[in-house]
């Protein structure tokens, strides 16, 4: 029983090894990757020790009831707590998004509404950054192309952890069914007679890749140019080169960045964008029944494949994919957020567990 765990407990042990050897310390990107890993099977070996212990316990009580009964008045609760730490490795086995412990990069656009989307663009970002400083990330504006009345027509930003997050608390296992189209409804600024409008903004969220060499990019596949930065920055960003376009030819993605003062930091944030884009295409092309959670994130921003509703009247806020509803808006785009996305996970965890159980 649980064999799938066996493979699992040795890279455990392997990696304990490796964190114990001086030499992995010296190199920061192979000792964050370890320290991840290394936390990402903890809960895997605890719930098979507690598997092991609970089992042992009820085998031994069950051989003992046989030569004194009285010991049988244990056996219920015994096989209570074995059931449950069946339950439990049973849910830590089930297969996980590989990407569960990395950072992300979120972008955010505007999209039907003109100058309302793009208001309501900068609303969600600004919820995403509150979002990450109540867990404890760490968020870094990439690129922004900021609106006239002080939205985002859009956006761009790396969500980071600090230190080795717990499974399941990284930014790409929490933020990753964000993406998708985003609905507004409410009276904007620009409205002079208070009519309700109802207006959409774009969210796509990716794992973001942060060892180069997991996404290889061929100099030759890549068109660079260079372009003045438009938009607030300072005077040496309006007034040089500093912008970086680049084209990916075999895919025909463009990235631009032009939020630094350095055109050599641009350059080196639009190809973190690059290789994160580059990762996703490859992950839904190789998996052919990608989850629903990834199938969802839209690139082009059309109020019908909406995922989730903010109405500003009733302060409501209504997530269509999992029947999650609150009237807590101001408290959510302060960056309240979890409640929200809790219902998320759950209802992507409930479906996992009932695709194992089919299996």
């Amino acid at each position: 029983m649980f064999d799938s765990a066996r493979p699992l407990l040795a890279e455990h042990a392997d990696i304990e090894r490796q964190l114990a050897d001086p030499v992995v310390h010296g190199d920061p990107s192979a000792l964050r990757r370890l320290n991840k890993r290394y936390a990402a099977l903890g809960p895997v070996v605890t719930a098979y020790r507690g598997w092991e212990a609970a089992t042992g316990d009820l085998e031994a009580a069950r051989e003992l009831a046989e030569e004194d009964p009285a010991f049988a008045t244990e056996l219920p609760a015994l096989e209570q707590a074995a059931a449950d730490a069946v339950e439990q490795l049973r849910r830590q086995l089930v297969p996980r998004d590989p990407d569960d412990d990395r950072d992300v990069i979120l972008e955010v656009k505007a999209g039907e509404g003109g100058e309302e989307s793009a208001l309501f663009a900068g609303d969600l970002m600004r919820m995403y950054l509150r979002y990450a400083e109540r867990r404890g990330w760490r968020a870094e504006l990439l690129d922004a192309t900021p609106s006239d009345l002080g939205g985002y027509k859009e956006a761009r930003v790396s969500i980071t952890a600090t230190g080795a997050p717990q499974p399941g608390e990284a930014p790409w296992a929490r933020l990753k069914y964000e993406g998708g189209v985003h609905r507004v409804q409410r009276v904007p600024v620009t409205e002079s007679q208070g009519r309700v409008h109802t207006s959409a903004a774009g969210v796509l969220v990716m794992p973001d890749i942060e060892d180069p060499a997991e996404v290889e990019l061929d100099p030759n596949d890549l068109k660079i140019d260079v372009f003045r930065s438009s938009g607030p920055g300072g005077q040496s960003v309006n007034t040089t080169d500093s912008a970086v376009r680049i084209t990916h030819l075999p895919t025909g993605l463009v990235v631009s960045c032009q939020n630094e003062k350095s055109q050599l930091q641009n350059k080196e944030s639009a190809l973190r964008v690059l290789r994160a884009r580059l990762h996703q295409i490859a992950v839904e092309e190789a998996e052919a029944a990608a989850s629903q959670a990834r199938r969802s994130q839209v690139r082009t921003v059309d109020r019908s494949e909406r995922i989730r509703t903010y109405n500003f009247g009733e302060n409501r806020i209504a997530d269509h994919r999992t029947g999650f509803k609150a009237y807590n808006l101001d408290h959510v785009l302060d960056g309240d957020l979890d409640p929200v996305v809790q219902s998320a996970v759950d209802a992507d965890e409930a479906a996992r567990l009932d695709a194992a159980g089919q299996t």
